[in-house]
């Protein structure tokens, strides 16, 4: 990377470097690992000044118009990021923090299948590889290993894609989630069991890539097609959702980053864990319709972390995926690419899963998205209430 492009100060003010990138339906950041601080409570405020967040406390109206985070959860990712040499080939080892656009608090306990479309692109802009061949990546939230892979066209340029909530083509990145059973719990079925049911409704709990609690739409008198302001707008509704998201994720056992076990409160507050979604028959030509939640909002289009995941649970016999879907074919013995497609509010996201069916469970070797990537800016932003203690943090790192 050009030494250049390193924290600096300027008129007093310190000013960090940045890449404001999106990878799939996500936006955020991409932050070089070696300009940060290392100390984990000044890194999460170097977050907090970059992105907009309140400095402390919880304040319901913030907008975020001093920083780079835009309200939403999926535009308010950050990435530290940095390439680490590897005898079977350059790793670049990724760590998530999620942020909220009304609290300081920070989710690092998940992965981002989206944002993660964006790392080689960055990598590849900053000089840190030279190459469109496959780039592993490995992150530190959930220990799951992707692969990326981007084309070069004869002329040097990257092959681009369409993809659904994107307008128009962009450098193409197909992820490959290498075993990513059990990314947060271990298991496929976190809790045991293929359906549970919770205060009377169905739902199936299962961790491919990231813990996700599917719900049948029919029992919520609900389609899997409504639009995602309508399905916010309902307060019945979300608070059921609630209460499915809460009690699924204390029956899955779900965990902090630090170990210790997620309380209801901390459930019914998260961010990112667990995942949410209502299925429904399809009308589209997919083979599954849903409507997907972060939990605590209605997703635009289908995170691609979670769709692995719904494509998964469409072949473990028995689910509420399996039930409500149509033309996915059975597993056999032999390892093979099962392709699902998911209709969302954006279009049909295509995702394929390599399985075969052992003891009557899918055994999942690997998982398949695409995704366009783009970098939006890339430059230093001036932090002008940094504290000092921040400051010489940072420039510690530069000298």
């Amino acid at each position: 990377m050009d030494e250049s492009f390193a924290p600096r100060l300027r008129h007093g003010v310190l000013e960090f470097p940045v890449h404001h990138m999106r990878g799939g339906t996500s936006t955020g950041l991409v932050l070089w690992e070696r300009w940060s601080p290392q100390d984990q409570a000044l890194r999460e405020e170097l977050l907090r000044h970059l992105m907009g967040v309140p400095l402390a406390g919880q304040n319901d109206r913030n907008k975020q118009i001093t920083g780079l985070g835009r309200g939403s959860p999926t535009s308010n990712k950050v990435f530290f990021a940095a390439i680490e040499p590897d005898p079977e080939g350059d790793v670049l080892v990724s760590t998530l923090a999620q942020l909220a656009h009304n609290h300081g608090a920070i989710d690092w306990s998940v992965n981002c299948g989206n944002m993660s479309a964006a790392l080689q692109l960055w990598a590849t802009d900053s000089g840190l590889v030279t190459s469109t061949a496959d780039l592993r990546i490995r992150n530190t939230n959930t220990g799951v290993t992707t692969v990326s892979r981007m084309q070069a066209a004869p002329d040097g340029s990257f092959v681009t894609a369409e993809i659904p909530g994107v307008d128009g083509a962009y450098p193409a990145v197909d992820l490959f989630m290498q075993s990513p059973v059990g990314a947060k719990t271990g298991r496929l079925l976190p809790t045991g069991s293929v359906v549970d049911v919770i205060d009377g409704y169905s739902v199936s709990c299962v961790d491919v890539a990231v813990p996700m609690v599917i719900c049948d739409a029919a029992e919520l008198d609900k389609t899997a097609h409504e639009s995602i302001a309508e399905l916010d707008a309902d307060p019945v509704f979300k608070q059921t959702l609630q209460r499915l998201w809460v009690a699924a994720g204390l029956r899955m056992g779900l965990r902090r980053r630090d170990g210790a076990l997620m309380t209801e409160d901390e459930l019914a507050r998260s961010e990112t864990i667990p995942k949410i979604c209502i299925v429904g028959a399809p009308q589209a030509g997919g083979n599954i319709a849903t409507r997907y939640f972060t939990p605590q909002l209605g997703h635009a289009s289908m995170a691609v972390s979670g769709g692995c995941c719904l494509a998964a649970a469409v072949l473990v016999p028995g689910s509420v995926a399996q039930r409500v879907a149509h033309g996915v074919p059975s597993l056999g013995g032999e390892l093979a690419d099962v392709e699902v497609g998911i209709e969302n509010p954006a279009g049909i996201l295509d995702a394929t899963v390599v399985a075969r069916m052992a003891a009557g469970l899918p055994e999942i070797r690997s998982a398949a998205y695409r995704r366009s990537a783009q970098v939006l800016l890339r430059g230093h932003v001036p932090l002008y209430r940094a504290p000092a203690a921040l400051v010489t943090a940072v420039m510690e790192r530069v000298a």
